[in-house]
């Protein structure tokens, strides 16, 4: 049980750690957007991308172990940490809680973090679709298809010249 116990602990150390490692990229994302510093953007939305795949493994990893402790205390495999925690020895109870709870935490801090950077960066998918509009306006707003996909628009070849003159 012990063995069990520590490597429970370890997986939820691990999924903070990538918890924290994800604010942190989307707390950079958030400083590219509001400085206008779009040169590095791209790569930043590669690292959020790439730490969602590594966060992803940390959870399934910490899933994977929370299951085997509830298979060796008897009971189902689905239960969650508030029915695991008052099973574990009495030693270990503060300790594991305490880190659900910062993994709790930190979770809803990522998603908070990245429905602002969502707001952020459509707002300015936005007001680039306005200014490519106000350069040509007999542009149509490009939307999606029920199937996903952008319309097949004809476009006229003009040479910038033509366009502004």
């Amino acid at each position: 049980m012990n063995e069990l116990l520590s490597n429970l602990i370890e997986a939820l150390r691990e999924e903070l750690k990538q918890y924290g490692e994800m604010l942190a990229l989307l707390d950079q994302q958030q400083v590219l957007v509001m400085r206008r510093q779009t040169v590095e953007l791209p790569e930043n939305v590669n690292s959020v991308n790439a730490q969602a795949a590594v966060l992803a493994v940390a959870r399934q990893e910490r899933e994977q172990r929370q299951r085997h402790i509830a298979r060796a205390l008897a009971v189902p495999e689905t239960a969650g940490f508030v029915n695991l925690i008052p099973q574990l020895p009495a030693d270990y109870q503060p300790l594991v809680g305490a880190l659900v709870a910062e993994n709790n935490e930190l979770l809803t801090r990522v998603q908070s973090r990245a429905q602002q950077n969502h707001l952020l960066l459509s707002h300015c998918v936005d007001l680039m679709q306005q200014f490519i509009h106000s350069i040509f306006p007999s542009s149509s707003p490009v939307t999606y298809n029920e199937a996903g996909r952008l319309p097949l628009v004809e476009t006229h070849s003009r040479s910038l010249y033509q366009a502004v003159g």
